[in-house]
């Protein structure tokens, strides 16, 4: 397994106006709350199903739902329109979501960071047998970059591109999930495949304790 060499850190965000009603006092009027995590093979969403738990249980009238989406992007353009209250986000997706740049530049979110939660790390992740023993070796190779909606993708294509690897061009790019990025290395559908998540993650952990 390739190591690991990037650290970002993950939030929990929310909007401003949001952000403000909880400091008003508004908890009996709101029933439920959505939390945006990410996919179930991720470290977002035992951590989003954690602090439902905690919310649910301290908030009068109040039922906290963690619920799966595609990660950062994802969770942040929830928070923006509404359908959620409280999201997971990498700092690089949030900076994104502030300023109005890459995956959000149809408009900016006004957020509120809550806390920040874990350091991150970036994980390029293969197995013996596909020749891929430095970042230049994934060129013309198999290649997962994250699932859409997640933050995973916005660093796996800069990273790519730090590297010089054109990412349309030299390798032949898959959009997965960790937990979908690991079974389809099990059965040889990818050579590799790029994430962001806290450690241990789960699925990578599962990978690296499988036979090869």
């Amino acid at each position: 397994m390739l190591s690991r060499f990037r650290k970002t850190t993950v939030a929990l965000a929310v909007t401003l106006t949001a952000g403000l009603a909880f400091a008003g006092g508004v908890y009996a009027q709101q029933k439920t709350i959505a939390i945006g995590t990410g996919g179930t093979g991720g470290v977002y969403y035992p951590l989003g199903g954690a602090i439902a738990n905690v919310l649910s249980k301290a908030l009068p009238n109040t039922q906290a739902t963690a619920e799966v989406t595609g990660g950062s992007v994802d969770n942040l353009k929830l928070i923006a329109s509404g359908q959620s209250e409280l999201g997971f986000s990498m700092a690089d997706a949030a900076l994104d979501a502030y300023n109005g740049q890459d995956k959000f530049k149809s408009g900016k979110v006004p957020l509120q960071s809550l806390l920040v939660v874990y350091p991150n790390r970036m994980h390029v992740v293969t197995v013996e047998g596909t020749g891929i023993e430095k970042m230049a070796d994934l060129k013309g190779k198999r290649v997962s970059t994250g699932s859409p909606g997640s933050a995973t993708e916005v660093m796996a294509f800069r990273v790519l591109e730090a590297a010089g690897i054109d990412k349309d061009k030299d390798v032949k790019r898959e959009r997965l999930g960790v937990a979908e990025s690991v079974n389809a290395i099990k059965d040889r559908k990818i050579d590799a495949f790029l994430w962001v998540g806290g450690i241990p993650t789960a699925a990578v952990t599962d990978l690296a304790a499988s036979p090869a």
